[in-house]
């Protein structure tokens, strides 16, 4: 029992951590997004 615990939390770290990743690159890709059209407004 212990050990399908064990797995299954480190089955949702994993997961959570992938997410954050994710996360991340949304974030870069809006940025990007918001420099270009601060470029073209100037």
């Amino acid at each position: 029992m212990r050990k399908i615990i064990l797995l299954f939390t480190i089955l949702a770290i994993f997961y959570c951590m992938s997410a954050c990743n994710t996360i991340k690159g949304v974030g870069k890709d809006i940025e990007k997004g918001g420099e270009a059209i601060q470029r073209v407004a100037k």
